[in-house]
């Protein structure tokens, strides 16, 4: 079984519907083994618990550069052995110490059609809040192997939702969650611990597809 830590800052919406999924026999060759979260006390650290998940945190604020914060992170996931790093909700800068000791290896979902709507400074509901203001029709989620480069990594998969009149960025966010993102989360992750998964050029291909 491949090792799964799932990092977090928040409530961990995107962790359940990965605990969820397990549960279910949906994540393939995958266990969730750690969850590491950037903030003490988010409620996402009690998800873990209440499903017998080893967690720990590492406080941000507690390292005084992204250098020693990424180096620390770095370290926690390569002694407790992980495969595939998951970037749910995580919402703190780490550098390329994070990107070359999992190579390929990390993934992240974004509320997004990316190239629309990411990038720096597009994360929770300013994605939404961009999105309603430009006016389109659709908008949805992709899931990305992480690069240095922010959201500009390989995609995986993506899923268009409809955005309704009179949406609310408060109203998008929660159809994105539950029509695309807990559903291609998962999915990405039962992908990479099965071995379908490999890039070239920057591109992802998926062996069956």
């Amino acid at each position: 079984m491949l090792k799964i830590a799932v990092l977090v800052s928040g409530g961990g919406t995107n962790l359940q519907a990965l605990i969820d999924a397990e549960k279910r026999g949906e994540l393939g060759n995958g266990k969730i083994s750690l969850v590491l979260s950037s903030k003490p006390d988010v409620y996402a650290l009690e998800r873990a618990k209440n499903n017998g998940i080893d967690s720990e945190v590492l406080s941000r604020k507690d390292y005084q550069s992204v250098t020693e914060y990424s180096k620390a992170i770095a370290n926690v996931l390569t002694e407790n052995g992980i495969d595939l790093v998951v970037l749910a909700g995580f919402l703190t800068i780490i550098d390329e110490q994070v990107y070359q000791k999992f190579p390929n290896k990390i993934i992240n979902v974004h509320p997004a059609l990316i190239p629309s709507f990411c990038g720096k400074g597009y994360y929770g509901l300013k994605v939404h809040e961009a999105a309603l203001e430009k006016g389109v029709k659709v908008s949805g989620a992709t899931v990305h192997i992480v690069t240095p480069e922010c959201d500009a990594g390989p995609i995986i998969l993506q899923k268009a939702v409809e955005v309704k009149q009179g949406d609310t960025p408060e109203t998008l966010q929660r159809r994105i969650m539950e029509e695309a993102e807990w559903q291609l989360l998962p999915k990405a992750v039962r992908l990479f611990c099965d071995g379908k998964i490999t890039v070239e050029n920057n591109r992802v291909f998926i062996k069956g597809e």
